[in-house]
């Protein structure tokens, strides 16, 4: 046997194996003298059957066996002389498969292909530049705070023999038949509240249960907008039927000293309540900027590094990605068995861009931990499940356990390497000050701009209506504004994830 390496690229090498002839046919005459051993052949006795006509009647169970003898532990054995580290299953065709002979009249070749690790640059990172905006915190983010909170502790008082008016709250059983497939699985809701009239109900709700009272049933369809927020609503018709349990008002508690004290969190008044939600959110506003800048660094490293980055490592990013996506249309009520395959497929091809962004992300990373010759020690480990156990409200031992069902320690330790590597990067980078920009508002002044410059109306572009998904959403709600919250995560996210 000869095997000979072949270099396609810095992550694709071929091992080109040719087997003598003599070789070819050792293992022929073993696997035909094995099937004669055992052949039932019309016309002999088990086992007695001439050779040759064994070989005439088993030639592809035959020749198939023989390629199975002599090629595992070859190709084994050829990967770990030429020195290589697959990446992922390694890929064998056989040359001139379909004429190949396995009976000694020649030789057999086989190429192997398989995905290695390419040498990756020593990043050059001292100095790279990035800028720190921190988003300014006003009093009516506080303000939307404090009424979610208060909304929070609201209390339904029922109306007796009231029909409804705008500003009640109806809570109905709700049932509904999509007018383009009555096959479908209807939508099936019990107890959905319906703030008449509140700006995040859609607007036929309202306009249909105005005047109801308790144990009434309502007839009435719905036409969704096309940009709706639940995507297995938007732009079709619904035939609903309501039944009505109850009409009432929301007592929602008055915002006075009285009730921040009720709320057990060592603030006697409102204005301390205040203050302190402002602070954390400026600390959440601040580790925001901060980890902007980080994302900014690490895409700035990825631009000036150019390298071939392994196909089997974009696929399988590329497929977390997409497994994140559909979890996110699950949960806004996607019946993901009845999501279109095209679909997917364009998903997934979009996704690998990104994919192979953070790939070569984690991989430059991976370097500068070993330039900076950065260590994890099994106190920071320690440290590290502490903080996720304060953080979770659980005890150390569970997210212990938790953690060795998840890949132990040694996932901590990456995902603390990566931290550390990311914090070298910030280390050594050119960091200025900068006024807060708001991304979204200026992309759009941008986009209302050049419409105005070519003459257009701006407009917008419908969603994409998709078909066929089961609604889970409350079909009442209209896309509820972003919720703040004052609390961040310690956990370390793998650098695969680090968006740039």
């Amino acid at each position: 046997m000869n095997s000979e390496l072949i270099h396609r690229s810095e992550t694709n090498k071929e091992i080109r194996i040719e087997f003598s002839p003599e070789e070819v046919r050792k293992s022929y005459d073993a696997v035909s003298r094995k099937y004669a051993g055992k052949a039932q052949v019309p016309g002999f006795r088990k086992g007695m059957a001439p050779l040759d006509v064994v070989r005439m009647r088993f030639k592809e169970e035959i020749k198939s066996d023989v390629i199975q003898q002599m090629l595992p532990d070859t190709v084994a054995s050829a990967i770990e002389e030429h020195g290589l580290r697959p990446l992922a299953e390694p890929h064998l065709h056989l040359e001139d498969a379909e004429n190949v002979k396995v009976n000694g009249s020649q030789p057999l070749v086989v190429s192997i292909h398989v995905q290695v690790m390419p040498e990756v640059p020593s990043p050059e990172f001292a100095g790279l530049e990035a800028t720190r905006r921190v988003k300014p915190v006003g009093d009516d983010e506080v303000d939307n705070i404090i009424d979610e909170r208060r909304q929070q502790q609201s209390t339904f008082i029922p109306a007796d023999d009231k029909a409804s008016e705008e500003g009640d709250m109806v809570i109905v059983d709700l049932k509904g038949e999509f007018g383009d497939d009555p096959e479908a699985d209807p939508i099936e809701v019990n107890d959905l509240e319906v703030q008449l009239g509140d700006d995040l109900i859609e607007v036929s709700f309202t306009e249909n249960l105005l005047g109801v009272k308790a144990e009434d049933e309502k007839d009435f369809s719905v036409t969704y907008p096309e940009e709706f927020s639940s995507p297995a609503l938007a732009g079709r018709t619904v035939h609903y039927s309501a039944k009505v349990k109850a009409v009432g008002k929301v007592d929602v508690p008055e915002l006075n000293d009285e009730w921040v004290a009720s709320l057990g969190e060592e603030f006697d008044n409102v204005k301390d309540l205040r203050e302190n939600l402002k602070e954390q959110m400026e600390l959440v506003a601040r580790s925001d900027a901060d980890a902007r800048v980080r994302n900014d660094l690490i895409g700035r490293l990825i631009e000036h590094h150019e390298f071939e980055v392994p196909n089997a490592l974009i696929e399988s990013q590329a497929r977390n990605l997409l497994d994140n996506f559909a979890q996110e249309l699950a949960q806004k009520g996607v019946d993901l068995s009845k999501v279109d395959q095209n679909f997917i497929e364009m998903t997934y091809h979009q996704m690998r861009g990104q994919a192979e962004r953070d790939v070569r992300g984690a991989m430059l990373l991976e370097k500068i931990a070993d330039s900076e010759k950065v260590e994890v020690s099994d106190k920071d480990v320690d440290a590290e499940i502490e903080s996720m156990a304060t953080y979770y409200g659980m005890p150390i031992e569970e997210i212990r356990k938790s953690v060795e069902a998840e890949g132990g320690a040694s996932a901590i330790k990456n995902n603390l390497r990566t931290r550390k590597a990311v914090e070298a990067l910030v280390a050594k980078a050119k960091i200025k000050e900068g006024e807060w920009i708001d991304e979204r508002s200026a992309a759009a002044e941008e986009q209302a701009e050049k419409a105005g410059s070519a003459g257009k109306p701006k407009s917008k572009k419908p969603a994409k209506k998709k078909t066929g998904e089961t609604a889970k959403a409350k079909p009442a709600a209209k896309k509820p504004a972003a919720k703040k919250t004052a609390a961040k995560k310690p956990v370390a996210k793998k650098a695969a994830k680090e968006k740039s």
